[in-house]
């Protein structure tokens, strides 16, 4: 998909680079390995061996494993997980996500205040609808974002211990800090960016590029 004539995927991988990210891995579907390597190394910035594409696996949490068995031993100690979807996510966001690893976190993630009004639902009998079960307190709720940043270790410690339920697209982990959670360990929010929508609908394309544009 592009973006003011550009794939997504390159907007997002050329701010972690102008980030300070020394290495950047991008794993994909196997039948487009190829297009996304073309695609990538279109950027002068964005070509090997900086920049990899390596085949992704059939869930978030499998792909995220192979990203990481692709990175070389001597890559710095903090990794960023990071949405192609989420591609105007700015680089000041980037850094702060990894400044607070760096500062001695072992997980962080940027998060937003919720501003809509959520509800808890309950199924009703006849299976096709839901029925309200009260509202739930927003200051206590958080949208999370992506990049999600963590000590390199504890990523990998994480995915080791998850590793039994990588293939599995019903228990597989939504996201990277919840296998870390799952060891036991905090996961610091900071501020997030409402530029780093996440691009999922034809909308969201539109927004995106009004944002592209006021940033130009």
């Amino acid at each position: 998909m592009r973006l003011g004539g550009t794939p997504l995927v390159v907007h997002a991988a050329t701010r972690l680079v102008a980030a300070g990210a020394t290495s950047v891995v991008v794993t994909a579907p196997p039948a487009h390995v190829e297009a996304l390597r073309a695609a990538l190394a279109s950027s002068d910035t964005l070509r090997p061996p900086r920049v990899t594409v390596v085949p992704g696996g059939p869930t978030r949490q499998a792909s995220v494993a192979a990203g990481l068995a692709a990175l070389l031993a001597t890559a710095p100690p903090v990794v960023l997980v990071h949405d192609a979807a989420r591609a105007l996510a700015p680089v000041d966001l980037l850094v702060r996500v990894a400044r607070a690893v760096l500062e001695g976190h072992d997980a962080v993630v940027p998060a937003l205040p919720v501003t809509d009004t959520v509800v808890r639902v309950l199924p009703t009998s006849d299976g096709g609808s839901v029925r309200s079960a009260g509202t739930v307190d927003r200051r206590d709720l958080r949208a999370v974002q992506t990049p999600q940043g963590f000590r390199r270790d504890v990523l990998e410690r994480a995915h080791a211990a998850g590793a039994g339920v990588a293939g599995d697209e019903a228990t597989a982990a939504s996201d990277d800090a919840s296998l870390v959670a799952a060891l036991g360990l905090d996961v610091v929010l900071v501020e997030g960016d409402a530029r780093a929508l996440k691009i999922t609908t034809a909308h969201d394309l539109a927004v995106a590029g009004l944002l592209l544009e006021e940033s130009a």
